[in-house]
């Protein structure tokens, strides 16, 4: 017995004739459905917006310590960037700054920063509270920070 093909053109043919039959209009002259807001690309909620920064830190020349939301497929992050000079080396968590007013997450945010690297440690973990105080996580006595980048910050708000 001779065994039956289909081909792939057929196939195709059938699912656009199907709606069609369905509805009474080609799937490929059909308007598409409008979507309440894009989620795809990267979409700037709150543009660069300068932080407050707190009296022990300084920011470098040329890179002063900024806050963004951004959403992404849907998912609304907190960015932050600049480089903070600590003139009195961090030992202990410490306060670096407070978030913009127009940037309040809804819950507490963590990520990590890089920071000097002393005896192989060279990462700090930062959050942003409820609040808008930003923390720093991880410096001691015996390993102090004496600069933190927040270029690489990024963590989800919503």
């Amino acid at each position: 017995m001779a065994q039956h093909q289909t081909s792939r053109r057929s196939l195709l043919t059938a699912a656009l004739a199907a709606p069609v039959a369905a509805v009474g209009v080609p799937l490929v002259t059909a308007a598409p459905a409008a979507a309440a807001e894009p989620t795809d690309g990267c979409q700037t909620v709150v543009p660069w917006t300068d932080v407050t920064l707190d009296a022990s830190v300084t920011a470098e020349v040329g890179s002063p310590f900024q806050a963004r939301v951004i959403r992404l497929a849907g998912t609304e992050f907190l960015q932050l960037r600049g480089v903070l000079i600590c003139p009195v080396p961090f030992a202990k968590d410490e306060i670096i700054g407070t978030l913009p007013p127009s940037i309040v997450p809804p819950k507490t945010t963590r990520g990590t920063a890089t920071r000097n690297n002393q005896d192989g440690i060279n990462a700090i973990r930062v959050e942003a509270q409820t609040t808008g105080l930003i923390k720093v996580f991880g410096p001691t006595a015996a390993n102090p920070a004496t600069w933190i980048q927040l270029d690489s910050f990024s963590s989800v708000l919503r």
